[in-house]
């Protein structure tokens, strides 16, 4: 269970820095440079490498990686583009965080 837990927490962690990588720009000029994109582009590929491995060893199953994976994405997309970007959910989004939420926890009950 632990192992689940930890990658969780890698796959949310990864998703955030991936946010600020991409989307940081259009709220801090900073984050345009190139070295910020190499250097967070690092972190972002092991947290993703071992997140999906320890996915897979939890669950001996890739069926259920991807649809996690995808979620946080968009569960962690949504809620950074509300809080950082000040990017008001409209209907559509609200559904579409939602159902990412039922995902997940369809994909964790066994």
């Amino acid at each position: 269970m632990i192992q689940l837990i930890i990658a969780l927490l890698f796959s949310t962690l990864g998703n955030i820095i991936a946010w600020f990588q991409m989307n940081g720009q259009f709220k801090y000029e900073w984050m345009r440079q190139w070295w910020v994109i190499g250097l967070t582009g690092i972190p972002v590929s092991y947290m993703f490498f071992y997140s999906t491995r320890w996915y897979y060893e939890y669950f001996n199953n890739y069926w259920y990686v991807r649809p996690i994976g995808f979620s946080i994405a968009t569960i962690t997309f949504g809620t950074l583009a509300w809080l950082v970007l000040d990017e008001i959910p409209d209907t559509k989004t609200i559904i579409s965080l939602f159902l990412s939420i039922i995902i997940v926890i369809l994909q964790l009950s066994k």
